[in-house]
C-alpha cells in the first residue's frame, strides 16, 4: 500500500498510469494495424510514410519520431525499400547522413495512411465529448512534460 495525498491504493498493473497508457496505445496500434494491413501497410510503416517530407527526411529524424534507434529502424526501411515505397540517398556533403524519400507508390500509400489516421481520429472525436477530448489531450501533454522532467531530474540526481 502506498499513501499519497491521504489516499491509500495498491499499485497494481490495473491502476498505474503507465498501464492505461500502454494498453490504450496498444489498442490504437492494433486498430491501425488491422485497417492498414488492408492496404499493405503497418501502423509503423504508415507513420514513417506520413513523416517523410518532399525534400527527404533524415533517418535519424525518423528514428526520433518513432522512438527507436537508427539501427533498429534500418530493418523497417529495408523492407519499405523492397516494397518500393521509399528510397535512400546519402548526403553529398556528409556521407554519414542519409535521407529517405518517397517513391510514387510511397506517395500513394502515404495518402492512404493519412486517410486511415483521419478516419480513426474522426471516429474517436465522434465518440468523445469535447470536454473529454480536451481533458485527454491536456493530460497527455502534461504526462509527456512530466516524463521528460522526471528524466532530467533523475539524471541530475545520479550525477551527484
Amino acid at each position: 500500500m502506498i499513501c499519497k495525498h491521504n489516499k491509500i491504493f495498491c499499485m497494481s498493473k490495473v491502476n498505474t498510469i503507465d498501464y492505461y497508457l500502454k494498453t490504450a496505445w496498444q489498442s490504437v496500434a492494433n486498430s491501425y494495424n488491422q485497417v492498414a494491413s488492408k492496404v499493405g501497410l503497418t501502423q509503423a510503416s504508415g507513420y514513417v510514410l506520413i513523416n517523410i517530407h518532399k525534400e527527404g527526411t533524415a533517418v535519424s529524424q525518423i528514428a526520433n519520431l518513432l522512438g527507436v534507434r537508427s539501427t533498429s529502424l534500418s530493418r523497417m526501411l529495408n523492407g519499405m525499400e523492397e516494397q518500393g515505397l521509399i528510397f535512400r540517398e546519402a548526403s553529398s556533403h556528409d556521407k554519414r547522413s542519409v535521407k529517405v524519400f518517397l517513391t510514387e507508390l510511397g506517395i500513394e500509400k502515404r495518402a492512404k495512411a493519412k486517410d486511415i489516421v483521419r478516419e480513426f481520429n474522426d471516429y474517436l472525436i465522434d465518440h468523445m465529448t469535447e470536454t473529454e477530448r480536451v481533458r485527454l489531450e491536456s493530460s497527455l501533454i502534461k504526462i509527456n512534460h512530466l516524463a521528460q522532467k522526471y528524466i532530467q531530474e533523475n539524471n541530475k540526481a545520479t550525477k551527484i
